[in-house]
């Protein structure tokens, strides 16, 4: 038996709640709509039903509490200074990147626990803030219902302190439905679709930012997302920013997301239709390529670009070169702690992820016109080609 969301009796039910009416943007009821009419097309069970309906009611208090801390609190006087990004195709090393820059004791990352339950401010808790323990337990449930998952992105063993890429803060603006906020949803990731407004985006980012600096000590953040489409409302929100912009053989890229991304849905919706996901992660590529090859600020002096395999050859040396880029010193003690994670931190600590450029042969497509497909990329970024299988 199917049940059916209702799109106003949640958005009530929120309200009535938390006493609070404010999402700070008034187009928000609209766009929830949008989600639930889409959720309503999957033909859930009650118990899905259930759970989707649970999942909409934490991300919709959630605003409304967000929102009344910055009546509240000077949130919103809180100055983001010279953030440093890194951006790059999925499975290009963006992760571990972030990882190392996030151990250094004068930088500040986003953390779990912090952007899946953000009010009230984190400066105003204790070290013991009941949040911690939430989010780890809810990363205890996430890493048995996809176990697949940590040999691919074994920094999920961070649990609740783990670093969530820049799109998890729009998790509650209902323009992406990111798996690590809707993994109790028995549905697939949704690609396109939903409104998109980037300006809009990086208005509620930089609010999460000010939300978690304030009342804080001050540091400089280090941040991860897929930001190569959405350049100019980057800039535009943070003109000084630094952008490290990684780059690796397309046809890995692509081999290597449909599988971890098929590891990821098995957990939540079962077996994964390997061919249909392997077409349409190499679309998704293709595109970005093209964006990559067409955007007019990708050359950028505020970008730095660097090789894939020249980062995984000496990861620190990358860092202190993009440090320098930035006009920032790597201190012994952040070098120290970034040798240090890198020995403590085996990429296949929880076993080997494999992948195999088969996918996409598997789909009729001949590697050699895809490497010559891509030829214009590799020789614009001396990217080589990977051979891997």
């Amino acid at each position: 038996m199917s049940g059916r969301l209702h799109a106003e009796q949640m958005l009530a039910r929120a309200e009535t709640e938390t006493g609070l009416s404010d999402y700070g943007d008034p187009t928000l009821p609209q766009r929830f709509g949008l989600v639930v009419d889409h959720l309503d097309t999957l033909a859930m069970d009650e118990a899905g039903c259930r759970r989707a309906e649970d999942v909409c009611h934490g991300l919709l208090t959630s605003r409304l509490q967000f929102f009344e801390d910055r009546n509240r609190y000077p949130v919103a006087r809180e100055v983001i200074q010279a953030p440093m990004f890194v951006t790059g195709e999925p499975r290009s090393g963006t992760t571990l990147m972030h990882a190392l820059m996030s151990v250094d004791p004068d930088a500040r990352a986003l953390r779990f626990w912090e952007v899946m339950y953000p009010s009230p401010p984190p400066g105003l808790a204790g070290p013991d803030d009941p949040r911690r323990a939430r989010a780890d337990a809810d990363w205890h449930e996430i890493n048995t219902l996809m176990p697949k998952w940590l040999p691919s992105h074994p920094y999920n063993d961070m649990l609740g302190d783990g670093l969530p890429e820049d799109e998890r803060t729009w998790a509650f603006d209902f323009r992406v439905l990111t798996p690590t906020a809707w993994w109790r949803v028995p549905m697939q990731t949704v690609v396109g679709g939903l409104p998109t407004d980037a300006v809009a985006q990086y208005r509620i980012h930089k609010a999460m930012l000010q939300q978690f600096q304030y009342r804080r000590p001050r540091r400089h953040w280090v941040l991860k997302g897929f930001h190569g489409f959405r350049l100019a409302e980057m800039f535009a929100a943070y003109p000084d920013a630094r952008l490290l912009w990684l780059h690796r053989d397309p046809v890995q890229v692509a081999a290597s997301r449909t599988m971890m991304m098929a590891d990821i849905l098995e957990g939540i919706v079962g077996p994964v239709d390997l061919k249909a996901a392997a077409a349409m992660h190499l679309e998704l590529t293709r595109a970005s390529i093209a964006n990559t090859m067409t955007h007019p600020l990708v050359d950028d002096p505020r970008i730095l670009h660097v090789r894939y395999t020249d980062f995984i050859t000496d990861p620190v040396r990358t860092v202190r070169r993009y440090y320098r880029f930035c006009g920032r010193d790597l201190t012994s003690s952040a070098e120290a702690a970034m040798h240090e994670y890198l020995v403590h931190n085996k990429g296949d600590r929880h076993g080997k992820f494999r992948y195999s450029t088969t996918l996409l042969t598997d789909i009729g497509e001949d590697l050699g016109a895809l490497h010559e497909e891509f030829r214009p990329f590799r020789e614009r970024f001396g990217v080589e080609i990977e051979t891997r299988d």
